[in-house]
C-alpha cells in the first residue's frame, strides 16, 4: 500500500463543486492500494498515520502526533501513486490494485480510520475530485506498507 500523508492547516474534496470532506488542522492522506495488498497492510498504515509524530510541539520539533493534536484526517484515493514512468512519456498505472480490489481496500482503511480516530473525512472513490489544502510546513511523507 502507497499514500502520501500531507500535514494541513485545513483540507477538503470537492465532487461536481460540492465539498464532500473537509478537515482543519490534519492530515491529508492519499491512498493507493497494490494487488498484494490486503486487509493487513490496511491496519498497519492506519497505525502509522495515528502514531506518526509530524506535529510541532511547543518547542517546535515535531514530536506530536494527529492524535496528540486533536487533528483530522481526511483520506482519499488515489490510484496515480502507483504510477510507473520509466518508459516513455506516459505513465502507466498496471502497478495499482483493480478497482473492486483498490474499493475495498480503500473502504477497509477508512473503516479503520473511524474505529480509531474522532475526526475522519473522505474523498470518494473512483470520482474525479478537486483537492484543495494547505500544506503546513510544508510537510509531505510518502509511506509504503
Amino acid at each position: 500500500m502507497i499514500a502520501v500523508l500531507q500535514r494541513v492547516r485545513q483540507a477538503r474534496v470537492e465532487v461536481a463543486g460540492q465539498v464532500i470532506g473537509a478537515i482543519d488542522q490534519g492530515l491529508l492522506v492519499l491512498v493507493c492500494a497494490e494487488p498484494a495488498d490486503t486487509g493487513v497492510q490496511a491496519d498497519k498504515l492506519i497505525a502509522k498515520l495515528l502514531k506518526l509524530r509530524i506535529f510541532g510541539d511547543a518547542a517546535g520539533k515535531m514530536n506530536l502526533s494527529v492524535q496528540d493534536v486533536g487533528g483530522g484526517l481526511l483520506i482519499v484515493s488515489q490510484f496515480t501513486l502507483a504510477a510507473d514512468t520509466s518508459g516513455g512519456n506516459r505513465p502507466g498505472f498496471s502497478a495499482a490494485a483493480g478497482p473492486e480490489q483498490g474499493r475495498r481496500l480503500y473502504d477497509t482503511v477508512v473503516k479503520l480510520a473511524r474505529e480509531r480516530h474522532p475526526r475522519v473525512a473522505t474523498g470518494e472513490f473512483g470520482a474525479d475530485m478537486q483537492v484543495f489544502l494547505q500544506n503546513d510546513g510544508p510537510v509531505t511523507i510518502p509511506i509504503r506498507i
